[in-house]
């Protein structure tokens, strides 16, 4: 349902924004080298698969029309559908209120918006949760990728942008906006982590069953990796952090770290999201994915989210290294939505 992303490795972390004024000129310089931020892609920035050196040998593919269930649901699709974008698979149409067609089956050339961020607007740590999003922040969003304000990693979210009229726009913003998001997310703090792969842009377990040190990464997998290939947004997440990060998190949250000002004068108490009058929309973060909220403070180092309501935020984060980005995020995900 997804396309690979394109890397970015070896952009350099000092970026002009839109304006010609160099970031070095106006904000201290960023904590973080180059090389630790091209390390944190490695882990952060979802890719489509790779490979598992301990998986047995494949079994033959199923054929395209060969039907698929998931446990709790009356409802079946086939494997081509589960793979085609113009499908969301809708396992549960009771969990949410009725879709618009634009998000369970897009509008030709623009994607089903449920077949990356699921008719529940849950996503996962590639996709943003929209679920709860403001109105009017999503559409500035939307817009921000029509523009190339946004840069994604991905291109065909800047694509899918420009195919989706307003019509459409304004009326699955309107949609995931009146979702309430699940506790969807576990985030856990250990010190060792299962061995994992990509599958389907998020991490696997590999087969043999491995661990290894967690080190300064967060390894976010599904509860079922199987359902989650099926789309079954019920199967839920678990976000493992390094020891002690989500406590750190709670302290930057709360009071800042000397040099970043605190998160949730912005974001609000436990980072529910705020409307600020002559600052714009700062979105809930409460319950989201960390390696998504960590993958968007990359991108706002590199220059990638120059709207003019990111500005905050870009200089919110030259001040953050990755360690305090990694245990904000930890926080942020371990709130309840």
């Amino acid at each position: 349902m997804k396309t690979s992303l394109l890397p970015i490795a070896g952009i350099a972390v000092l970026i002009p924004f839109a304006t010609g004024v160099s970031h070095a000129a106006t904000l201290p310089a960023p904590p973080s080298s180059t090389a630790e931020i091209v390390a944190v892609e490695a882990w952060a920035f979802p890719q489509e698969q790779s490979s598992d050196p301990s998986a047995p040998v494949q079994a033959q593919q199923s054929a395209p029309n060969a039907t698929m269930r998931v446990p709790g649901s009356t409802r079946s699709y086939t494997l081509s559908e589960l793979g085609s974008n113009f499908v969301a698979p809708d396992w549960f149409p009771r969990d949410h209120p009725p879709a618009p067609h634009v998000v369970l089956f897009g509008r030709k050339p623009a994607w089903a918006c449920g077949a990356c961020h699921y008719p529940n607007g849950e996503g996962d740590a590639d996709s943003a949760t929209l679920a709860g999003l403001p109105k009017a922040y999503i559409i500035e969003q939307i817009k921000a990728f029509r523009d190339g304000q946004r840069i994604p990693p991905d291109p065909s979210m800047a694509e899918e942008a420009r195919n989706l009229d307003d019509a459409d726009l304004q009326q699955a913003a309107d949609y995931f906006s009146n979702l309430k998001l699940p506790p969807i997310r576990r985030v856990v703090g250990t010190a060792t982590v299962p061995r994992t792969h990509w599958d389907n842009f998020v991490h696997a377990p590999d087969h043999d069953g491995a661990r290894e040190p967690i080190g300064e990464r967060i390894i976010e997998i599904s509860n079922d990796q199987k359902l989650y290939d099926r789309g079954d947004e019920r199967t839920g997440f678990v976000a493992y952090v390094p020891p002690g990060s989500i406590e750190a998190g709670a302290k930057i949250a709360a009071a800042g770290t000397g040099a970043a000002p605190v998160c949730e004068s912005c974001h609000g108490a436990s980072l529910q999201g705020a409307d600020l009058a002559g600052i714009g929309i700062a979105p809930p973060l409460a319950g989201r994915s960390p390696t998504y909220i960590v993958k968007e403070l990359i991108l706002f180092r590199l220059g990638k989210r120059n709207n003019p309501g990111a500005a905050p935020m870009r200089a919110e984060v030259s001040r953050l290294t990755l360690k305090e980005m990694i245990n904000v995020a930890a926080y942020a995900g371990s709130r309840r939505p």
